[in-house]
């Protein structure tokens, strides 16, 4: 570059990563059209379960590639599932839940290199039926927490309310009860 050329803007060098730039999209949208953390964990499941039925319905014409690619993804997703639950100090997260999650992604990846070793169609049927349980309650979850949030606020508005008429403020949906006062009479 001489001096006084302007500087050129060169675009980074695409990644060797297939996922990357794929994750990186679905992360975005995911987060602009879910706000829920385990809608998008659900999610997340449910795209690697589509991939592995439709590689399962496909099976025979399917490249080594392909088949690793894919269980390399949900391999990926149960990796950081594990990964949160060991590293996960939340008080409202057991410690008998968080080994359950560890114990199920170590059979996950146990089963994943045993399809890789010798595959075959019907070892997918284990990694799809866990896949759907485990976002079919996430999204189960997910539902129960918004009744149970929408109950919560209900609750709260009532006790307000409450407590508002036994002080006998007004509260936007109340109004203090009037007692009628007694005239008093002109004063001589």
């Amino acid at each position: 570059m001489t001096k006084g050329q302007p500087l050129q803007n060169n675009p980074p060098p695409p990644h060797n990563n297939p996922y990357a730039s794929a994750a990186g999209a679905y992360d975005k949208s995911a987060h602009k059209n879910t706000p829920d953390q385990r809608e998008l964990e659900a999610r997340v499941l449910m795209k690697a379960t589509k991939s592995m039925q439709d590689l399962k319905a496909k099976w025979g014409s399917h490249t080594n590639d392909e088949l690793n690619d894919i269980l390399t993804y949900n391999r990926q997703i149960w990796m950081m599932f594990v990964d949160t639950a060991i590293e996960d100090d939340n008080p409202s997260r057991s410690k008998e839940l968080r080994s359950n999650i560890a114990n199920l992604g170590m059979f996950i990846f146990n089963h994943t290199i045993d399809i890789q070793a010798q595959p075959q169609k019907d070892k997918l049927d284990v990694l799809i039926q866990i896949n759907r349980d485990i976002a079919s309650g996430l999204m189960t979850k997910t539902k129960t927490s918004d009744h149970e949030k929408e109950l919560e606020l209900k609750e709260r508005e009532q006790k307000i309310a409450d407590n508002a008429a036994a002080q006998g403020k007004a509260t936007p949906n109340t109004q203090p009860s009037k007692t009628p006062e007694k005239e008093t009479p002109p004063s001589k």
